[in-house]
C-alpha cells in the first residue's frame, strides 16, 4: 500500500514540477549526478531485547531532504521520508513511531504550503523490540526525496545487522534479500578493518612517490645550475660527432646517462646501508642529528648564495677526467662520473638537502630520492642525443643560472630552520616557537622577493638592472607567500605549511591570540583534568598513559592512545588536516579521552623509574624511551604517528593505524572503535 503511494507521489511530483518549470533528470543524467547525501547507521542496545535503530545523513550544501512530515495531499507535493521495515510484527515490534532530529520549515511558491526538510544533516531513529527467537538482523528500505535546483528520488536498502552489531548498505535487492548476517566464527565480533589497512599501504606508497616527484623536481633545478646547464650542448656534441654512426651515438648518450642514474642510486644506496632503514627513520629526532643538519643547509644556501663554492679535490676530478679517455663503456661511466664530480659545487648542496630530508622518512626513501633526481639530469642527455635538433630551442647560458642558483639558496636557508626547529621541539626549550619560526621564513622569503625584483645584488649577479618576466612573475609568487605566512603570526593555522612550523599549542599564544582557559574573548567552559593539557580547537589531552587511563574509567569512555613526536611531521599533518575536520573533532572532545605520548620527550625518569627493556636491552632513561619501549613492546610498532583506540580493559577496539591523512578513512576507523566500545 505504502509503495503505491509513493508512486501517486512520484507522479504528482513529476507532474507539478513540469508544470511549474522545474529541472527534471533523466536516469542517464541522475547516473551522473554525485548523490549529495551520505549515510550512516547505528545500532544500539537499550536493554534486554530492545533496541535503538538509527540512520545519520550527511547532506551537501544547498541540498535537502523532505521530512516524513512534510506535507502531501493526494500525492500532489514533495515526497516524504519513509523507512519500510521487513518483517515487522513477525519477527520483532516497532515501539513506538519513528522519530528525527530537529528540522526546518519554509514556504514553498512551488506547492503552497510550507516544506519541512532536513538541512546540512539529519537523523531518524526507530525502538524495536525482538521476537523470540531474536532475528539476525533487521532489513528495511529507505525511500527518500533530496532537492536542490533538481530532485532525485533515492530508495535504499539498509540492513541492521543486531548479531554482529553492524549497519550495511546494500547497493542491489538481490544481495539486500540474501544477507543473512553469518560470519565466519574465526572472525566473529572483529571489525573490517581491510579498508583502513589498504589506506595506510596506499599512503606509504604516496609517500614514496612524493619523495620522487620533489627529487625529480630538485634534479631539474640542478639542471638549471651554471655548472651542469652548458654542459648539455657539449656532451651531446661529443657523443654525436665522435661515433661512428648515429645510432652509436644514441646508445653511448643513452648509457650516458644509466650511469648517472646508477652513481646516484649508489649514493642512496650507500646512505640506507651504512645508517639501516630503520636507524634514518629514529635520527630524524635527534637532536644532534638536527642541529649538525641544520648548520650543514645553512653553509649550502650561503654557498649558492656566492659566498664561496663547495668542490670536490681537484686531483679527483683529474683522475676521473684521464679515465674518461679509455672508450667503450667504461670510458663513458667516468664520464657520467666525471660530470657528478665536476658539477658538485651546484648538485652537492641540492643532493645533500635531498638526502637528509629522504633519510628522516627512513626505509629506501634515499634511494628513491636518489633515482628520482638523477633521472631528471640524465633524460636530458639522452634525448637530445636522439633528437639533436631540440638544441636549438634550448636557452642561451647566462644570468638567469646565477638567479636559480640563488633561489636555491634561499629555499635550503628555510629549509635549515626546520631542522632547527627539530631541535628544540625534542628538547623543550621554547627558544624556537611557532612566531619565532614563521618570523624567519617571512624575513627570508621576503629578501627573496626583493631579490627577485632586482632590489638586491649579490656577488655573482650581472650589472643588468633589468629583470626578465619570468623573474618578475616569480617574484610575485615569492612576495604572495610571504603575505600568506604572516596572519599565522596571529594564530591562524597555515594549512600550505602544514607540518614545518612548530605546532599551534608550541607557541607564545597556545590556544590563538586573546584566548585564555577562563575567560577573555575566546575561553574553554569546560574545567581541564589533573594530569591533562588543552590542546587547540579545544581537544583535552594526556601526557601520561596511567594517568589518562585512570581518568577514562571514571568517565566511562574509550581510550584513544596518541603515539606522537615532538620533531613528527606527520603527526603535525594529522592534527593540522585531519582533527580539525568537524566530525573528527567532534569526536576527540567527547567521545573519547586522548592520551598523547611523546616518543622523543628528552626529560629524564627518575632513577628509581629508569629500568632495561625486556623487549630491545635498552637502557630506558628518558620519558620519550619509555613510551618508545610501551609501542614496542605491546604494538609490535615503530612508527609514530600511530593510533590505538582501547577499551577500559586495556584490549583494542580496532586495529591500530599510522598516518592516515585521508579525513573519510581515519573519521571511518574511529567511529567504528567508538562503537565498538558501546
Amino acid at each position: 500500500m505504502k509503495k503505491i503511494f509513493l508512486l501517486i507521489c512520484l507522479l504528482g511530483n513529476v507532474f507539478l514540477s513540469s508544470a511549474q518549470g522545474l529541472t527534471t533528470l533523466s536516469l542517464e543524467e541522475k547516473s551522473q549526478l554525485k548523490n549529495p547525501v551520505s549515510w550512516e547507521g547505528a545500532i544500539n542496545n537499550i536493554e534486554g531485547n530492545s533496541y535503538e535503530l538509527s540512520l545519520s545523513a550527511e547532506i551537501e550544501k544547498d541540498w535537502h531532504i523532505y521530512s516524513q512530515h512534510t506535507p502531501n495531499e493526494g500525492g500532489m507535493g514533495p515526497i516524504p521520508f519513509y523507512i519500510e521495515f521487513k518483517k515487522a510484527d513477525e519477527e520483532f515490534i516497532l515501539d513506538g513511531v519513528l522519530e528525527e532530529s530537529e528540522t526546518h520549515r519554509k514556504y514553498s511558491k512551488t506547492w503552497g504550503f510550507d516544506e519541512i526538510f532536513f538541512k546540512d544533516e539529519g537523523k531518524v531513529w526507530q525502538v524495536v523490540k525482538l521476537n523470540n527467537p531474536a532475528p539476525k538482523v533487521i532489513k528495511a528500505i529507505l525511500y527518500y526525496q533530496v532537492c536542490k535546483e533538481v530532485c532525485l528520488n533515492e530508495e535504499y536498502y539498509v540492513v541492521f545487522d543486531i548479531a554482529n552489531n553492524r549497519v550495511k548498505f546494500i547497493d542491489n535487492y538481490d544481495d539486500f534479500d540474501a544477507y543473512t548476517g553469518v560470519v565466519d566464527p574465526a572472525n566473529s565480533g572483529k571489525v573490517d578493518n581491510s579498508e583502513v589497512e589498504e589506506s595506510e599501504k596506499e599512503t606509504k606508497s604516496k609517500g614514496l612517490w612524493t619523495i620522487f616527484f620533489i627529487a625529480f623536481l630538485s634534479g631539474f633545478a640542478a639542471l638549471l645550475t651554471p655548472c651542469v646547464f652548458p654542459m648539455i650542448p657539449l656532451t651531446v656534441s661529443f657523443f654525436t660527432k665522435q661515433s661512428k654512426s648515429k645510432s652509436q651515438g644514441i646508445r653511448n648518450a643513452i648509457f650516458y646517462g644509466i650511469f648517472i642514474i646508477v652513481i646516484y642510486v649508489l649514493l642512496g644506496s650507500v646512505i640506507t646501508g651504512v645508517f639501516g632503514a630503520d636507524s634514518l627513520n629514529a635520527l630524524s629526532t635527534n637532536v644532534w642529528f638536527n642541529i649538525i643538519f641544520f648548520i650543514l643547509l645553512v653553509v649550502f644556501a650561503v654557498s649558492f648564495m656566492g659566498a664561496f663554492e663547495i668542490t670536490l679535490p681537484q686531483s679527483w676530478a683529474n683522475k676521473v677526467d684521464s679515465q674518461a679517455n679509455r672508450g667503450g663503456l667504461i670510458g663513458i661511466f667516468f664520464m657520467a662520473l666525471a660530470l657528478a664530480i665536476v658539477s658538485f659545487s651546484c648538485t652537492g648542496p641540492i643532493v645533500g638537502t635531498l638526502l637528509v630530508e629522504s633519510a628522516s622518512k627512513g626505509g629506501i626513501a634515499p634511494i628513491i630520492g636518489m633515482f628520482g633526481f638523477s633521472l631528471a639530469i640524465a633524460l636530458p642527455f639522452a634525448l637530445f642525443a636522439m633528437f639533436p635538433g631540440w638544441m636549438n630551442s634550448l636557452p642561451k647560458s647566462g644570468g638567469w643560472l646565477n638567479t636559480v642558483k640563488v633561489f636555491l639558496g634561499f629555499l635550503e636557508l628555510a629549509l635549515a630552520f626546520k631542522f632547527l626547529s627539530n631541535a628544540d621541539l625534542v628538547l623543550q626549550l621554547h627558544w624556537f616557537e611557532r612566531e619565532v619560526f614563521l618570523a624567519i621564513w617571512i624575513a627570508v622569503f621576503g629578501v627573496l622577493a626583493l631579490y627577485l625584483f632586482g632590489k638586491i645584488k649579490l656577488p655573482h649577479d650581472s650589472d643588468d638592472n633589468r629583470i626578465s618576466v619570468g623573474r618578475l612573475c616569480m617574484g610575485l609568487v615569492v612576495l604572495t607567500f610571504t603575505v600568506y605566512l604572516i596572519p599565522g603570526l596571529w594564530g591562524a593555522p597555515l594549512k600550505l605549511i602544514s607540518g614545518f612550523p612548530p605546532p599551534m599549542h608550541y607557541s607564545e599564544s597556545p590556544y590563538g591570540v586573546g584566548f585564555t582557559k577562563t575567560g577573555g574573548s575566546s575561553s574553554v567552559d569546560f574545567e581541564i583534568p589533573d594530569g591533562a593539557k588543552l590542546l587547540p580547537n579545544g581537544i583535552v589531552a594526556f601526557d601520561n598513559y596511567f594517568t589518562g587511563i585512570e581518568y577514562a574509567k571514571n568517565v566511562k569512555k574509550p581510550v584513544l592512545i596518541d603515539f606522537t613526536g615532538h620533531a613528527c611531521v606527520n603527526c603535525r599533518k594529522m592534527e593540522d588536516n585531519v582533527w580539525v575536520n568537524p566530525k573528527v573533532l567532534k569526536m576527540l572532545q567527547k567521545d573519547v579521552v586522548l592520551i598523547s605520548l611523546y616518543v622523543d620527550d628528552k626529560r629524564k625518569l627518575p632513577e628509581e623509574e629508569q629500568y632495561t627493556s625486556e623487549t630491545t636491552g635498552k637502557r630506558i632513561r628518558s620519558i620519550g624511551n619509555k613510551w618508545s619501549d610501551f609501542q614496542i613492546s605491546r604494538y609490535k610498532a615503530n612508527a609514530q604517528p600511530y593510533y590505538v583506540l582501547i577499551d577500559l580493559d586495556e584490549n583494542n577496539l580496532i586495529d591500530p593505524v599510522g598516518y592516515t591523512p585521508n579525513v573519510e578513512e581515519y573519521t571511518k576507523w574511529l567511529k567504528s572503535g567508538i562503537e565498538s566500545y558501546k
